[in-house]
């Protein structure tokens, strides 16, 4: 009985000191962020909040651990329990740290892209850092998931000296692992490379296999273009790098639409211009820049008329050019009905001789 009651005794201290150690984190953890809230609430920038938001989550692990650290001498637990115990929370905080880093990466993106919003006009600029930021916060999120997991092996002294082994005679599969992993390395090295030089960036207009999108999403293996239809065209990061295709918003998005317009030789051209440029002004989706009307092609039974008018960006210059096509053509039939496309024949009347015969 008295046996019993002595390990029921040296469980209860250590799990006793524990608990209190993982209270005592808690509460330490409750007032920081308590406190924390009630002093970013009297500031005006966004970056303490951004802070106490996403670090949250990383604290309330970091703080417990960090105090059951300093309680673990007092459990009197022995030798072997302690260094098993100590292990256990040296890889549970290298992974809270990590989570931390990672967090903090977080707090640097919604920071940075609060201050350029691309739900504007003029979002270039802002589609730029979007893209770098977005990228390259992928990047760290890889190598900091690669350095924790490194420390933490190299925490256990056995997998150390199993891993020193393997890197004093793996020169040659070290080799064949490099040639293996050529691929996947070109393609996260691709993915750097778009974020740096920026040939494509969240948002931007392309056409890709033939299909028109929107750019909705750049990692570090894979690019997700929106399709107009909805769809997703999921394509190779490398293939924005070896691959020809349009960027329809590279440097600006404003862009040039063009209209199409078969007429007989009767129409006026002056006269259909005359109603392009009130279409133009009467439009919405017009930015005024270019207004023009050129005969671009003669057959022998049409003319072939150009319609060429400037939009802010991609969608609008789309609606601009049915909207104009619409009310150009009703323009015509209801003003120049017989300028419309037309078969002409010439009808010669038969001769006396062929109508008696």
């Amino acid at each position: 009985m008295k046996t019993l009651f002595q390990y029921f005794e040296g469980i209860a201290w250590p799990i006793g000191i524990l608990a209190a150690a993982v209270m005592t984190g808690l509460v330490g953890y409750l007032l920081l962020f308590k406190t924390a809230e009630h002093l970013s609430k009297g500031t005006k920038t966004i970056l303490d909040d951004l802070l106490v938001k996403h670090c949250r989550g990383p604290a309330r692990l970091i703080i417990p651990l960090l105090v059951i650290h300093f309680f673990l001498p007092f459990t009197r637990v022995s030798e072997g329990t302690l260094v098993f115990l100590t292990q256990v929370l040296s890889s549970l905080l290298i992974i809270s740290v990590a989570w931390l880093v990672i967090k903090l990466t977080s707090v640097l993106e919604d920071f940075v892209l609060n201050q350029y919003r691309i739900d504007v006009k003029d979002n270039l600029r802002a589609r730029r850092i979007h893209t770098q930021i977005q990228v390259l916060r992928k990047v760290v999120i890889v190598v900091v998931g690669v350095l924790a997991l490194a420390t933490i092996l190299m925490t256990f002294s056995k997998v150390r000296q199993l891993g020193i082994s393997i890197l004093a005679s793996a020169g040659i599969i070290g080799i064949i692992v490099g040639i293996a992993a050529q691929r996947s390395i070109a393609t996260l090295l691709a993915g750097v490379q778009i974020a740096i030089t920026q040939p494509i960036r969240i948002d931007d207009v392309v056409i890709v296999e033939n299909e028109w999108g929107r750019v909705e999403e750049i990692t570090l293996t894979y690019v997700v273009v929106r399709i107009w239809d909805l769809r997703r065209l999921i394509l190779p990061i490398t293939y924005f790098l070896e691959k020809p295709f349009q960027n329809w918003t590279r440097v600006s998005a404003e862009i040039l639409g063009t209209v199409f317009l078969y007429v007989d030789y009767t129409v006026p051209v002056q006269m259909v211009r005359e109603e392009l440029q009130r279409i133009l002004q009467n439009s919405k989706l017009w930015d005024g820049r270019v207004c023009v009307l050129q005969v671009t092609n003669a057959t022998e039974r049409t003319v072939e008329l150009r319609a060429l008018m400037s939009a802010p960006d991609s969608s609008s210059a789309w609606g601009l050019r049915c909207e104009v096509r619409e009310k150009l053509i009703e323009f015509v039939k209801n003003d120049y009905p017989d300028g419309l496309p037309k078969l002409r024949a010439e009808v010669q009347e038969p001769s006396k001789k062929e109508i008696l015969s």
